[in-house]
C-alpha cells in the first residue's frame, strides 16, 4: 500500500515520520519548498538542512530511522495539470498543504481514494480537536484556528499529525483485516 503525502511541512513531515515508525514503508513525498529556519520548530528537519528541498531531506531523515523503506520524493508543485500523474498510484492521500486552494483541488480531484486532511492546526488550544469523516475524507483539527491568524506550535501540530496517522493505520488495518 502506497501513501502519498502532498506537502512535507509540519503535518506532512511528522506524519511521514510516524508512518515509518509504524512500519508503513511505502511513501511518496511531494513538495517544492525548501527548508527555512522558521520551519524547525515543528517540522521533521534539522538546522544543517536549511536551504534543502523538503521532500528530499525528509526522505534522508526517514531512511535514518529504517534503511529498508520505499520512498519516492518529488520536488514539484502540485497543479491541476499534474495532480493525477503525481498521486494516482497512491492508495491513501495525505493533504498537508498550507493553502486552501490546493486543499480544495486535491479533495475535488480524488473522490474515490481515502484522503486524510487537517483543518485548524494553529494556536495552543487542543480542547476542540476532533476527527470528522465526510465520505472518503477524514479531517482532523479544531476547524477554526487558521495558520494565517494563529501561530503554529510543535505540540499541537504533532498531536494532529499523530491523530491523522492513527486514521491512516485504521484504514490500512481495515483493508488488511487487522482490526
Amino acid at each position: 500500500m502506497k501513501i502519498g503525502i502532498a506537502g512535507c511541512g509540519g503535518i506532512g513531515s511528522n506524519i511521514a515520520m510516524h508512518l515509518i515508525r509504524s512500519n508503513i514503508d511505502n511513501l511518496k513525498l511531494i513538495d517544492f519548498d525548501k527548508i527555512e529556519k522558521s520551519n524547525l520548530n515543528r517540522q521533521f528537519f534539522f538546522n544543517n538542512q536549511i536551504g534543502e528541498f523538503k521532500s528530499k531531506s525528509l526522505e534522508k531523515n526517514l531512511k535514518k530511522i529504517y534503511t529498508d523503506v520505499k520512498i519516492e520524493s518529488i520536488i514539484e508543485k502540485i497543479t491541476t495539470q499534474n495532480i493525477h500523474t503525481l498521486l494516482e498510484d497512491c492508495d491513501i492521500i495525505i493533504e498537508a498543504f498550507d493553502k486552501k486552494e490546493f486543499k480544495t483541488l486535491l479533495i475535488e480531484t480524488f473522490k474515490n481514494k481515502p484522503i486524510i486532511s487537517a483543518n485548524g492546526i494553529g494556536g495552543l488550544s487542543t480542547d476542540d480537536i476532533k476527527v470528522k469523516k465526510f465520505g472518503n475524507i477524514t479531517i482532523v483539527g479544531d476547524f477554526y484556528s487558521d495558520i494565517s491568524t494563529y501561530k503554529t506550535y510543535s505540540s499541537k501540530v504533532m498531536l494532529i499529525s499523530c491523530l491523522m496517522t492513527n486514521e491512516i493505520i485504521k484504514i490500512i488495518g481495515d483493508r488488511d483485516g487487522k482490526f
